[in-house]
């Protein structure tokens, strides 16, 4: 194949779509063809792209943060056909100028979108000035929303078969739509739990509990560390505080009294090791976190999702038997006691059944397939089927 620019257009709005960017990214790399590949990963929402962008960002995070309840509003309006495509294409109008700049300075021949800000806007931005390059859309979460389905793109990524046959019921041609898992960086996940446990730095063997809120540190993880003071059983807990300074400055401090074993991490790359030290999960679900949970075989007890797309996450991780879904005013110690002590075997058998590990390396076997393809019709060399 000759040189190929790949472009992936992500946005660290949380962190589970920058992850997913750069599972891809890694998974390009180990590709036998990555010695003819320029692969740039450009996050959307950066200061230093757009100032606009960033703003929509930090008032975002800041609605998350205190109206909760307007963004469930926000993403109902926007899950509705008819008001999805206004909502969606308001976003792009605003953002075109921009991927406009960005498409231009990497002249890419496939965009990789894993956000639906900059797929829209890169599926108006090639309409208005008949680009050439390929279009992929990637969907991080469980569940399909308008938002996402975007006229023009050219492949879709989405987590389960049961979204690709929604989409096919929605009319998308079927040979566009694969059904891969949610890309992850590729990891041990096969780790032995004890050789984990050491590498976490637990001495003792307890019943180990994995607290995750995402890159943010979101999902009360103050008022879990509370609750977990109530549990009878004395267990070790590894707290990830991801970028939150106060959480993990918190957690520390709540640590050096607890009659558990807590240690504290901050934005770590050794989430895998976590999973394999630990017997359960209790983390929001974001849709990289739970796909992880899921190739460790790792229980999960989730709770505070962010309205829209982590309760169609929670509630397909509970249909699956791989997580117990802890709703406002449920006890969270009663909860974790009747998991270690009845559920953690069915559990984990289920966490290893929705386990897509290799998601990432089928995504970039599809697109190089794809471009593969495209530069054989340009040049009249495509092999026929």
């Amino acid at each position: 194949m000759e040189h190929v620019r790949i472009l992936i257009l992500t946005a660290s709005i949380g962190s589970g779509h920058t992850r997913a960017a750069e599972a891809i990214r890694a998974a390009l790399a180990a590709h036998p063809a990555a010695a003819t590949m320029q692969v740039d990963v450009v996050d959307f929402m950066a200061r230093d792209i757009s100032i606009i962008h960033y703003l929509m960002k930090r008032i975002y995070l800041l609605m998350l943060r205190f109206v909760p309840d307007l963004y469930d509003v926000f993403f109902r309006v926007a899950g509705k056909n008819a008001s999805g495509g206004v909502v969606r294409g308001a976003f792009a109008q605003v953002m075109v100028h921009t991927v406009g700049r960005v498409i231009r300075a990497y002249a890419p021949d496939l965009v990789i979108a894993t956000h639906p800000f900059p797929e829209g806007a890169a599926a108006l931005w090639r309409a208005r000035h008949g680009a050439s390059f390929t279009l992929a859309a990637l969907l991080t979460d469980y569940a399909l929303h308008a938002i996402w389905l975007v006229p023009g793109v050219d492949v879709y990524f989405v987590a389960t078969e049961a979204m690709a046959e929604g989409m096919a019921a929605r009319g998308f041609d079927t040979h566009m739509v694969h059904a891969t898992g949610i890309p992850i960086a590729r990891a041990d996940y096969g780790l032995e739990r004890s050789a984990a446990q050491t590498h976490a730095g637990l001495a003792e063997d307890l019943p180990t509990i994995l607290l995750m809120g995402g890159g943010l540190g979101l999902g009360g993880m103050d008022r879990t560390l509370a609750a977990l003071e109530q549990v009878k059983l004395r267990l070790s807990i590894l707290v990830v505080a991801g970028r939150n300074a106060v959480l993990e400055e918190h957690a520390r401090t709540v640590a050096r009294t607890s009659r558990h074993v807590i240690r504290v991490f901050s934005y770590t790359d050794e989430i895998p090791t976590l999973m394999c030290a630990a017997d359960l999960l209790i983390t929001k679900p974001g849709g990289l976190t739970i796909s992880e949970a899921f190739a460790a075989g790792l229980p999960l007890l989730l709770h505070d999702p962010i309205p829209g797309p982590e309760t169609e996450n929670a509630v397909y991780a509970t249909r699956r038997g791989a997580a117990v879904w802890l709703h406002p005013g449920e006890a969270m110690a009663p909860a974790v006691e009747e998991i270690l002590a009845h559920h953690i075997s069915e559990m984990r058998r289920a966490a290893h059944d929705c386990a897509r590990a290799d998601a990432a390396q089928h995504v970039a076997a599809i697109l190089m397939e794809q471009l593969t393809r495209k530069r054989g019709a340009a040049h009249g060399t495509e092999k026929q089927p």
